[in-house]
C-alpha cells in the first residue's frame, strides 16, 4: 500500500511547558506517554537519553517489544509511581514511571529517565508536585480531539448503517467537511477483540493506535469508528486496493494489538469487498463483518477473513450463531456420514465437489484409478439416494459439508 504516513501523537504547547520546566528542574528527561507507551510529549535531553528514548523521538513511539515490556509490568493498573527497571539487551535505561490519572482513568504515563534506579526525596517530591497540572493539562489536551472524534465517529456509524437517508445525510457531512475525497472505491476492515484482561479503555486505545497509521497512506484516505472491543476502518482511493495490501495491513494491524495487549484478546480481523465510493461502503461493512466471523470461526484463516475469498462460505457464515448448528446439515450427507464407509466416502465427495464433478481431475488428486473413482461414487449415490450428476443434488451435499467444516471449527473453540 506504499509508504504509510503515520499520524504521531503532539502534546499541546501548554503540556510541552509543563514538561519543559518538569526536566529544567530535574536536570533529567521527562516524557509523557499515552496509555499505551506511544509519546505525547518529551523535553529536552540532559546527557540521559538511550536508544529507546531517541527511536520514540523519531518513530513517534516505541518499538514493539519495548511496548509489551512497559506494560508486561503492569503501570496500566499501578496505583503509585515505581521504577521501570532498564535493559540493556533493549537499549533501555531505567525510568521512574509515574502514571496519570484522573477519578481512576489512566490518561497517560509521565516518566523519568533514572539510569541509577533511584530517584532523590526531593526529586521524588517536584515530580508529585508537578503531576497534578500535567494531568490537568492532558485531560483537557484529549477532551479538544474527543469532542472532534466522536462527531467522527457518529457520521461513520451513521455512513455504515442500514438507514438510506441516515447514510445519505453522513455522506455529505464526511465530503462538505472535507473529512475524505469524493474517492470511487471503498473497502471497510473490521477489527474485533473477543475478550481481554486488560484494564478498561485498554482495548479502545489499542485499537485506535493500531489502525491510525492507516487513516492517511499514499494510496488510500481514511476513518475509523472505534468501540470498546471493536473498530471499522473505512478506506476510500482513486483505484481499488489490491487484496494482497489489505491482507498485509490486516496483518500488521493484528501485530500491534499484541504488542498493545495481552495474547487473551484474540483480535480478527475482517476485510470486505470493494465497493462503489462512500455510498455503497455499507456494503462492504456488512461484508467484513461476515469475513471477521469466518476469521473467528476458522483456524485456517490464522484471523484474518476477506470476503472475497469466502465463497459460498458467505452465505453460510450470515446465518446466527443459533441457527448454525448440526440440524442444517441435509438428512443425505447424514446417511453417508453415518454409514461405515463415511469417513473414506466423505474425502472422495469433498474432493469430487471440489474438482467440479470432473473424474481425471479427482482421480488424480487422490490417487486412485478412475474405476475405483466411479465405484466410490456409486456407493455415495446409493446412500444419499441423490444423482452426483445433478446440478442440485451436488449443491445440497456440497453446502452440507462447508456446514460441517464451520461446526467442526466452531466445536474446536476453546471455552472462554
Amino acid at each position: 500500500m506504499g509508504e504509510r504516513r503515520q499520524r504521531i501523537r503532539v502534546g499541546s504547547d501548554a503540556l510541552q511547558e509543563l514538561i519543559e520546566e518538569l526536566a529544567a528542574r530535574l536536570r533529567r528527561s521527562v516524557v509523557v506517554d499515552d496509555p499505551l507507551v506511544r509519546l505525547i510529549c518529551s523535553s529536552q535531553h540532559f546527557g540521559d537519553e538511550d536508544p529507546v528514548r531517541i527511536r520514540s523521538l523519531l518513530r513517534g513511539r516505541a518499538d514493539d517489544e519495548i511496548i509489551r515490556y512497559v506494560l508486561d509490568q503492569g503501570v496500566a493498573g499501578w496505583p503509585k509511581p515505581d521504577f521501570v527497571r532498564g535493559r540493556d539487551d533493549l537499549g533501555l535505561l531505567t525510568r521512574y514511571c509515574v502514571p496519570l490519572r484522573e477519578r481512576g482513568e489512566l490518561l497517560g504515563l509521565l516518566m523519568v529517565v533514572a539510569p541509577e534506579g533511584t530517584l532523590t526525596p526531593t526529586e521524588t517530591d517536584t515530580v508529585a508536585q508537578a503531576v497534578p497540572a500535567i494531568t490537568a493539562q492532558l485531560r483537557a489536551d484529549q477532551r479538544a480531539a474527543d469532542t472532534e472524534e466522536l462527531d467522527l465517529t457518529e457520521t461513520l456509524h451513521a455512513l455504515l448503517g442500514s438507514g438510506e437517508a441516515a447514510r445519505a445525510a453522513a455522506r455529505r457531512r464526511l465530503l462538505d467537511g472535507g473529512l475524505l475525497p469524493d474517492a470511487p472505491h471503498a473497502v471497510v476492515s473490521v477489527v474485533q477483540v473477543s475478550r481481554s484482561v486488560e484494564p478498561p479503555g485498554q482495548v479502545e486505545s489499542a485499537l485506535r493506535a493500531a489502525l491510525e497509521q492507516y487513516l492517511r497512506t499514499r494510496s488510500a484516505d481514511g476513518a475509523m469508528a472505534v468501540t470498546a472491543d471493536g473498530a471499522a476502518l473505512l478506506q476510500v482511493s482513486a483505484r481499488p486496493l489490491p487484496a494482497r495490501d489489505l491482507a498485509d495491513q490486516a496483518t500488521a494491524v493484528r501485530e500491534a494489538l499484541a504488542a498493545y495487549l495481552d495474547a487473551s484478546a484474540a483480535p480478527v480481523v475482517g476485510i470486505g469487498g470493494a465497493q462503489d465510493g462512500l455510498a455503497d461502503a455499507w456494503t462492504s461493512h456488512a461484508q467484513a463483518l461476515v469475513a471477521a466471523r469466518a476469521a473467528r470461526r476458522l483456524p485456517h484463516l490464522k484471523g484474518i477473513g476477506a470476503w472475497e475469498s469466502l465463497g459460498e462460505l458467505a452465505v453460510l457464515l450470515q446465518l446466527p450463531d443459533h441457527a448454525l448448528n448440526a440440524s442444517l446439515l441435509p438428512r443425505p450427507l447424514r446417511l453417508l456420514l453415518d454409514s461405515p464407509v463415511g469417513p473414506r466416502l466423505e474425502g472422495t465427495l469433498r474432493c469430487f465437489l471440489e474438482h467440479a464433478g470432473s473424474i481425471p481431475r479427482t482421480a488424480e488428486a487422490l490417487r486412485i484409478h478412475r474405476t475405483s473413482l466411479y465405484y466410490r461414487l456409486r456407493q455415495i449415490q446409493e446412500i444419499t439416494g441423490l444423482d452426483l450428476d445433478r446440478g442440485g443434488d451436488r449443491l445440497v451435499l456440497h453446502l452440507g459439508l462447508r456446514t460441517r467444516e464451520l461446526l467442526q471449527a466452531q466445536a474446536a473453540e476453546p471455552a472462554v
